[in-house]
C-alpha cells in the first residue's frame, strides 16, 4: 500500500474515533444532565412517561428525548467501531510495509560476518 493511502487511513481512523468518542461523550453528558432535570415520577400531563434507568435511577421523559439520547448512543458507538476497525487495517497495512524482523536480522549477521 502507498504511503499515502497509509496515512489517508490513518486520517480517517483517527476521525472516527475521535468523533465516535465525542459522541460518547456528549451522550454521557446528556445522561447526567437528564438525571437531574427529569423526574423521577411519571408526569402525563408533559408526556414525560417514558422511563430511562442512569445510574441505577429511573428517570422519566417524552418520546422524543428518549428518541434523541438513543439516537446519540447509537450512533456514537458505530462511528467508534468504524474507527477501530479502521484503526486494525491501518496497523494491520502499516506493519507489513515494515522491514521484517528476520531480514533484519540476517543482514546484521551478513555484515558481522564480513
Amino acid at each position: 500500500m502507498k504511503a499515502a493511502r497509509l496515512a489517508t487511513l490513518k486520517i480517517f481512523a483517527l476521525a472516527f474515533l475521535l468523533v465516535g468518542l465525542a459522541g460518547l461523550i456528549a451522550s454521557a453528558t446528556i445522561s447526567t444532565y437528564y438525571l437531574e432535570v427529569m423526574p423521577q415520577r411519571p408526569i402525563p400531563e408533559k408526556l414525560q412517561v417514558v422511563p430511562r434507568s442512569i445510574h441505577g435511577v429511573t428517570v422519566y421523559q417524552t418520546k422524543e428525548k428518549d428518541r434523541d439520547l438513543s439516537v446519540v448512543e447509537y450512533a456514537s458507538v458505530g462511528i467508534f467501531l468504524v474507527g477501530l476497525t479502521l484503526s486494525a487495517i491501518y496497523l494491520e497495512k502499516w506493519g507489513s510495509m515494515q522491514v521484517p524482523a528476520g531480514e533484519e536480522k540476517e543482514s546484521e549477521l551478513a555484515e558481522d560476518l564480513q
